[in-house]
C-alpha cells in the first residue's frame, strides 16, 4: 500500500478482498515491497510460486504475519522436522496484515494462515473458500486506539469529527465499531482512514491523523517509542480472537497436516506461556522490535490452541452481523459455512 495521496480515497468503502486476478497482481506487488518471502528470497513473487505448485501435500504454504507464534513455530523449526519424514517441506510466506494474507489464500499462493477476528468476515463476504481450524484464548488488551501523547482527546467520545487510521479488515475494525456504539457515536461521526500499518505510524508520528486503531507488536511499539497514549482498549469491548484458517480444499485433503500445524503452534504457545524474556529475546532480531517492547506485547498475549467450538462461530456471526448492519459487507453471511467438518 501506498503512503498518503491515497488516503483520501482510501477512506470510502471498499470491497475487501479483490478477484482472484486483483490478488494475485497484488500479491506480487506485495512480495516485491512490502511483504517478504523469506523462503524464497526478499525478491521472489508469490506469484511464480503459484504456477510451481507442487504436488498437494508436499509443499505446505503457511501465510504469517510479522509477530506471534507462527514466527516463533518458524524459528525453532520443529514442524519442518516433524514433516521432513512425510516428505513435505514448509513454505513460510510474510504479510503485512490479515486482510493481505487472505487475499493470498484467496489467490491459492498459501495453504493456512493466522488472521485476528475481523478479516474472515470480510474474506467470507468476498467469496473466499476457506475453514476455520483453531483459535488462541481471547487477548483484549492486545488492541487499543491511541493518540499522540499531548493530544485533546481524552476519550472515544472525542473522536467524533477526527480522522481515525486503521486497517480496513483487520481485527481493530471491529473494536473501532464497538467503542464508537458504546460511545453513542456512529461510524458516519468519524473519518475513516484506511491503511496499512506501517502507513498509519507514519502519519500518526507526522500527526496527519488524529487517531489510530493499532495491535501488538505495533501498539507496544508506537507506545514505547511515540509516547502514544491508549484511550480505550478492547477490555470489555471485543475479544481479540486469534485464529486459524485453512483454504477448504487443503483442509479436507492434508487434514494430518492440519493437525500437525495445530499441535506444533500448541506446544510453542505452552513454551512461551513461561518464557516470555526467552520469546522476546527470539523475535527481537526476527520482528526489528527491542525485547521490552516484545516483553509488552507477549504479556498481553493468550495463549494455548483450542477448538472452534459453536460458541466461538456465534461471536463471529455477531461480527458479521455489525458489518452487514453498517453496510461494509454487501450480504449477511452464515459463518457457520466455515467450520472445519474434518475431526
Amino acid at each position: 500500500m501506498s503512503s498518503h495521496d491515497r488516503t483520501k480515497d482510501e477512506t470510502q468503502p471498499q470491497p475487501a478482498v479483490p478477484s482472484r486476478r486483483q490478488a494475485l497482481l497484488k500479491i506480487a506487488a506485495l512480495s516485491a515491497g512490502a511483504t517478504s518471502v523469506l523462503t524464497g528470497g526478499a525478491g521472489a513473487l508469490l506469484t511464480s510460486q503459484v504456477a510451481r505448485a507442487a504436488e498437494p501435500g508436499k509443499i505446505f504454504r503457511i501465510g504469517y504475519q510479522k509477530y506471534g507464534n507462527f514466527v516463533v513455530l518458524k524459528a525453532r523449526g520443529t514442524l519442518e522436522k516433524r514433516l521432513a519424514a512425510q516428505g513435505v517441506t514448509v513454505q513460510w510466506l510474510e504479510f503485512p496484515a490479515g486482510p493481505q494474507l487472505l487475499e493470498g489464500l484467496n489467490a491459492g499462493a498459501v495453504d493456512a494462515g493466522t488472521v485476528g477476528e475481523t478479516p474472515p468476515i470480510f474474506a467470507q463476504a468476498a467469496g473466499v473458500d476457506f475453514v476455520y481450524v483453531g483459535n488462541e484464548p481471547p487477548a483484549p488488551q492486545g488492541e487499543a486506539i491511541v493518540v499522540p501523547h499531548d493530544s485533546a482527546i481524552r476519550k472515544v467520545e472525542d473522536l467524533r469529527g477526527k480522522k481515525v487510521a486503521l486497517n480496513k479488515g483487520s481485527n481493530v475494525h471491529y473494536l473501532l465499531v464497538e467503542a464508537l456504539k458504546k460511545a453513542g457515536l456512529s461510524y458516519a461521526d468519524i473519518q475513516p482512514v484506511y491503511l496499512a500499518p506501517a502507513d498509519a505510524r507514519a502519519a500518526f508520528v507526522q500527526g496527519s491523523i488524529d487517531a489510530w486503531v493499532i495491535w501488538d507488536p505495533y501498539l507496544a511499539a508506537v507506545e514505547r517509542q511515540a509516547n502514544a497514549r491508549v484511550i480505550v482498549d478492547g477490555t470489555g469491548l471485543v475479544r481479540n480472537t486469534q485464529y486459524y484458517l485453512a483454504t477448504r480444499k487443503f483442509a479436507t485433503a492434508q487434514p494430518q497436516l492440519v493437525h500437525a500445524l495445530l499441535e506444533e503452534l500448541d506446544h510453542v504457545d505452552q513454551w512461551g506461556r513461561d518464557n516470555v524474556p526467552d520469546v522476546a529475546k527470539l523475535l527481537s532480531p526476527l520482528v526489528g522490535l527491542d525485547q521490552p517492547t516484545l516483553e509488552r506485547a507477549l504479556k498481553r498475549t493468550a495463549y494455548g490452541v483450542q477448538a472452534i467450538t459453536p460458541e466461538t462461530l456465534a461471536y463471529q456471526q455477531q461480527i458479521a452481523d455489525t458489518f452487514t448492519d453498517l453496510k461494509l459487507i454487501p450480504k449477511k453471511l452464515a459463518v457457520t459455512d466455515a467450520r472445519w467438518s474434518v475431526a
